[in-house]
C-alpha cells in the first residue's frame, strides 16, 4: 500500500483551500429546476443567437470609411455587447487558470 508523503499531502490541503472558498460563495441554490431548460427556451435562445450573429456579420460588411466618428463609436459599442451577450448565453464550458491547475495538481496526485 502506498503511503502519502508530506508533499502530496500539502498539495492536496493547498487545492482543498483554493476551492472551498470559491464553492462556498454561491448564491444559487443548486438543486432548483429552472424553466432555461426547456426545449421552447433552448429554441428561442438559438433563434436570438442566430439573430446576433447575422447583426454582427452586417457590421462586418459595412463600408465604415464614409461613416462619422461618433458612428463609428457607437457601432463598436453594439459590437461589444452583441459578443457579451452571446458569450453569456454560454453554448460552452469555461474553465479558468485556478481551475485548471486544480485539475493538474490533483491527477498528478491520483496517478
Amino acid at each position: 500500500m502506498k503511503t502519502i508523503t508530506k508533499f502530496r499531502m500539502a498539495l492536496l490541503l493547498c487545492a482543498l483551500a483554493i476551492t472551498a472558498p470559491v464553492l462556498s460563495n454561491t448564491t444559487e441554490p443548486t438543486n432548483t429546476i429552472t424553466a432555461t431548460n426547456s426545449p421552447a427556451n433552448d429554441a428561442e435562445a438559438k433563434a436570438k443567437a442566430e439573430l446576433l450573429i447575422r447583426r454582427l456579420e452586417e457590421i462586418k460588411a459595412m463600408d465604415k470609411s464614409n461613416l462619422t466618428r461618433v458612428e463609428k463609436r457607437a457601432l463598436r459599442k453594439e459590437v461589444k455587447e452583441i459578443k457579451s451577450t452571446l458569450k453569456a448565453s454560454g453554448q460552452g464550458v469555461y474553465l479558468s487558470v485556478g481551475a485548471i491547475i486544480i485539475i493538474i495538481l490533483l491527477l498528478i496526485l491520483l496517478l
